[in-house]
Formats: C-alpha cells, sequence, structure tokens
C-alpha cells in the first residue's frame, strides 16, 4: 500500500508540472484529489484493516494528500501570475500614442473655465492663493463676522467633521477662509483671488450641487473705494463675457461685507442674470486679522466657478459637469 501511496505521490508531481493553465490544473486536481482517485480509494478501504496497519497508512494517506496540495497550490500561483501577465499585455495601451496627431484627452470645462480665471485676474495684478477644505469654525464663520447663533449661518447648509469640540471642524462652505488667512499672513496691499472646491449639504440639482467651485477675489489697500469694486467687476465682465455685456450691482446683505452688493450681468438679450456676490470688506473682518480699519479698505467678491461654466458654455445644468459622460466633455 506504501507502494502505492509513493507511485501516486511520483504521478502527481509530474501531472502538476505539466499543467499547462489554471483550468488544466483543475482538471488535475479532481483527479488527483477527488472522490474517484487513488488516495479517496485508499482512504475508503482503511475501515477494513486491522488497527494498526490502518494506522500507518492513515498517516501515509495524511502526508500525501497534504504534499499533493502544496504541489497543486504553488502551481497555481505560478500559473495566475502567468494568465494575469497575460491579460496585461493584451490590454496594454500606449498612452504616449497620438491618434495621427488629434488630441485624445483635454482639460474638463470646470478647469478650463478655473483656469481662464486665473489668468484673466493675473493679468490684471492679482496673485492667486488657496487654503484647507478642512476647516476650522473660526476662519469659516467667526473671522468672517458670524458670531456664534447668528441667523446668517442658517444660510450654509454645513458638513461638519468629528474632530475636536463638537462644530468646531467643517468641510469649508465657500472659499473666504482663504481670504481670512491671507490677510492673516501677508501685510496690505492685497490682490489675491482664492479659487478652490466648497461643500455644502445640498441636495443635487439641476442648479445645486454638494461639492462645487467657487473663486472669490480680496482687494485691502489704503484708500479702496466702492467705486473700485464696481469698476474691477465691470472689467471682469468685458474681459470674460465680451463687450455686448455689463453689469450692475443692487444692495444686498452680507456679513462679511459692508456695504454688500450682488453683481448681476446683462445678456446681449437684456435679460439680468445675478452672478455673484460682492461688497467692502467689514471693519470687523479687518480687525480680526489684526488690520486697523482706520489705515486699511477693501473690497471682496464671490462667484460661482460652475456657474461661469453654464453661462459661457449655455449649459443647463449643473450636473452634467459631474457626470463624467465624455459624449458631454467632448463638447468643450
Amino acid at each position: 500500500m506504501d507502494l502505492d501511496l509513493d507511485a501516486h505521490l511520483t504521478t502527481a508531481e509530474a501531472a502538476v508540472a505539466d499543467a499547462v493553465d489554471l483550468d488544466a490544473l483543475a482538471i488535475v486536481d479532481t483527479e488527483l484529489l477527488g472522490r474517484k482517485s487513488a488516495l479517496a480509494t485508499v482512504r475508503s478501504r482503511l475501515g477494513d484493516m486491522d488497527p494498526d496497519d490502518r494506522k500507518v497508512v492513515g498517516r501515509r494517506v495524511n502526508e500525501v494528500r497534504t504534499e499533493v496540495e502544496r504541489l497543486i497550490s504553488e502551481r497555481r500561483a505560478e500559473l495566475a501570475v502567468g494568465a494575469r501577465a497575460e491579460v496585461l499585455e493584451a490590454e496594454r495601451l500606449d498612452l504616449t500614442e497620438f491618434d495621427r496627431g488629434r488630441r485624445l484627452g483635454h482639460r474638463h470645462v470646470v478647469t478650463q473655465t478655473w483656469e481662464r480665471l486665473e489668468d484673466l485676474f493675473v493679468g490684471m495684478g492679482y496673485t492667486v492663493a488657496e487654503g484647507p477644505e478642512i476647516e476650522d469654525e473660526w476662519h469659516n464663520f467667526g473671522a468672517l463676522n458670524f458670531p456664534l447663533g447668528h441667523p446668517a449661518r442658517d444660510m450654509y447648509d454645513t458638513l461638519y467633521v468629528e474632530y475636536g469640540e463638537p462644530q468646531s471642524t467643517l468641510l469649508r462652505t465657500h472659499t473666504s477662509p482663504v481670504q481670512i488667512r491671507v490677510m492673516e499672513e501677508q501685510e496690505p496691499p492685497i490682490y489675491s483671488i482664492m479659487p478652490g472646491r466648497v461643500f455644502r449639504s445640498d441636495t443635487a440639482d439641476a442648479t445645486h450641487m454638494p461639492v462645487f467651485h467657487q473663486i472669490e477675489g480680496l482687494v485691502v489697500d489704503r484708500g479702496i473705494t466702492f467705486g473700485d469694486l464696481a469698476g474691477t467687476l465691470d472689467a471682469f465682465t468685458t474681459a470674460y463675457f465680451g463687450s455686448e455685456f455689463t453689469s450692475r450691482l443692487r444692495p444686498s446683505y452680507f456679513p462679511f461685507t459692508e456695504p454688500s452688493a450682488e453683481f448681476d450681468i446683462r445678456r446681449p438679450d437684456g435679460s439680468w442674470l445675478e452672478l455673484a456676490g460682492c461688497g467692502m470688506v467689514h471693519p470687523e473682518v479687518l480687525r480680526s486679522c489684526g488690520l486697523d480699519p482706520e489705515d486699511w479698505s477693501g473690497f471682496a467678491f464671490g462667484f460661482g466657478l460652475d456657474r461661469l461654466a453654464l453661462m459661457r458654455h449655455g449649459i443647463d445644468d449643473l450636473r452634467e459637469l459631474f457626470r463624467n459622460d465624455h459624449r458631454f466633455l467632448g463638447q468643450f
């Protein structure tokens, strides 16, 4: 019986080594370890043996089975590596290739808008500033003249992060905290824009998304007036939309600016569209950043960057910017 088991092991070693792929190995596995295999036959006869022989043969059966399982496992791992290599080679793409000189990809329409706006304002003498997307309550609200319990906080559907004290850390609801950080870290004069991603607990629809993009501007210098703000936005309107567009400012309210205004543009067909909020930087905001409002004044404005993309390209549903449908994105 031991000789039969040794012969079976020798046969198993050869059969496993000869398996050329995983399918062939699966057949070998069944032949060597299945219910009709030699090992199964020997195991079924153990009950007919006397106790001493049963003990010896049973131990040998287990040893041979363990060795066969090891051989199959190792061969399976080898064949799996080879099979994976074949799949990767078959699916390999040369990403350096071009289709007869034609570009195979391009920047997303939001990225195009982002970079176009940066270029526009940098050309007007502004710098570009960035800040963290996870903010503390002070920079997102407190320093912007939103005291605790202020009703204006209800305008922002805030997503709080479980870190520190309750409601002390959040996903920024606007890029205005970057304005605070710039004023804290940089001496005036300041001429800077702050593009970035912001977060609010909104339900996605044609005009709202829980994640969207803003670009804000901040100017702090001596002698800055509301007229400077109006002139800057008028110059922006002409540069971005074209000479056939004009702009206006309407009175509004924001905790961080005083006076505050809504910025509208007039389209060639005569209709008006609200585009942004703006105003003179509130004296309390300047004080929060260590600046004396008797010496310094400034203005700030903020656009929905995604909305500017919709406007420029005539897109009627904000969700299209986030669906990643190549048929849509390929148009821009």
